[in-house]
């Protein structure tokens, strides 16, 4: 491979965050640093599981940096993001002639990831046929590319990631059964952001400093008052959303107006999830407009009763109240017939 081409496939450990902000110091998070810490040696495979946004890609990283192989190239393939019927060319290569569409041979991820991680991000889009090819190369440390005669010989330490749980997935018949067994030897989960929430200061830190770099403005300071949005925010995005959230604050300049479009978010949302059943019939429209609907139906439904809606909504009348202001539903209407005004 040309030595430019290499390149492209290093990890700096220093474009990594560092270990106290990739596991944090929740009890989970720091049991998952030690299990890392046991495999960098060895060249067993690994697979993470956690939910989209949760930081696999970083741990597969520095699992790369830390380990004997950090010389070699870190590559990665995300297997949805790539069709099914090409993702066995994508991942072993083929050879001249092996399809109509094969006017050269292709070199594949697992021979340019020689000496190095091959990432395979969620592996349970992968299809039944190539999860037997990968199989083979986890258990014998060989592969043939498509189209091929001979088969090759790798050296390529295996970590895989999925969002989805592959237990259910072998049940169901769309997940090899001898592969889920091969790989779940090392199973790490990765725990969701909503159950580390004390570590969002320094993952603040982290993202701010690395977006401002990116956008040439200066980092912006966590304040208590949005760090007490952020900690009553359950996150369905992770560290994704968290970022996105920061990269606003960055471009609209600012964070106090920021804070209060989560506070409202956050206030509406929790409605919805506290009282799913009012939630049904709204999947059409936007998630904002269902949430302030939600609220407004369960309050109606009480003639306007805060009191009787705190309990149906199983929150106390204060902290209802205080999502209401957020929400811009102030008050009880002068007639029945119209809506609560707000502002």
């Amino acid at each position: 491979m040309p030595a430019d081409l290499h390149q492209g496939f290093r990890v700096d450990p220093a474009d990594l965050p560092s270990e106290a902000v990739i596991f944090g110091n929740t009890p989970a998070m720091r049991e998952l640093r030690d299990k890392v810490e046991c495999v960098l040696r060895s060249d067993f495979p690994v697979l993470l599981q956690g939910e989209r946004g949760t930081g696999k890609d970083l741990v597969a990283r520095f699992l790369h940096t830390r380990s004997s192989r950090c010389d070699g190239p870190f590559v990665k393939l995300s297997c949805a993001a790539i069709p099914k019927g090409m993702l066995e060319g994508e991942l072993l290569g083929y050879e001249e002639g092996s399809s109509p569409e094969a006017i050269d041979s292709k070199r594949g991820l697992v021979e340019i990831a020689e000496g190095g991680t091959l990432f395979l991000d969620e592996i349970g889009e992968m299809g039944w046929i190539l999860q037997s090819r990968l199989l083979h190369l986890l258990r014998d440390g060989c592969y043939l590319p498509v189209g091929g005669r001979e088969e090759r010989q790798a050296s390529v330490r295996i970590v895989c990631a999925t969002n989805v749980n592959l237990a259910v997935a072998v049940k169901r018949g769309s997940f090899r059964k001898d592969l889920f067994d091969h790989l779940e030897v090392m199973r790490f989960r990765i725990s969701a952001l909503r159950e580390r929430k004390e570590d969002i200061p320094q993952l603040w830190d982290f993202f701010a400093g690395k977006l401002a770099r990116k956008f040439g403005k200066s980092s912006p300071q966590l304040t208590p008052a949005v760090l007490d949005v952020l900690e009553h925010w359950n996150w369905p995005g992770n560290l994704c959303e968290l970022e996105n959230c920061i990269a606003r604050v960055l471009i609209l300049g600012d964070q106090e107006a920021i804070g209060e479009e989560l506070r409202r978010h956050a206030a509406l949302s929790n409605a919805v999830e506290d009282h799913p059943e009012k939630n049904g019939h709204f999947r059409g429209v936007s998630r904002h407009a269902a949430a302030e609907a939600t609220i407004l139906q369960v309050l109606q439904a009480n003639h306007w009763n805060q009191r009787k809606t705190t309990e149906e909504l199983k929150r106390s009348y204060r902290s209802l109240l205080y999502r209401l202001r957020n929400a811009g539903v102030l008050q009880r209407p002068r007639s029945r017939k119209g809506f609560p005004r707000s502002g």
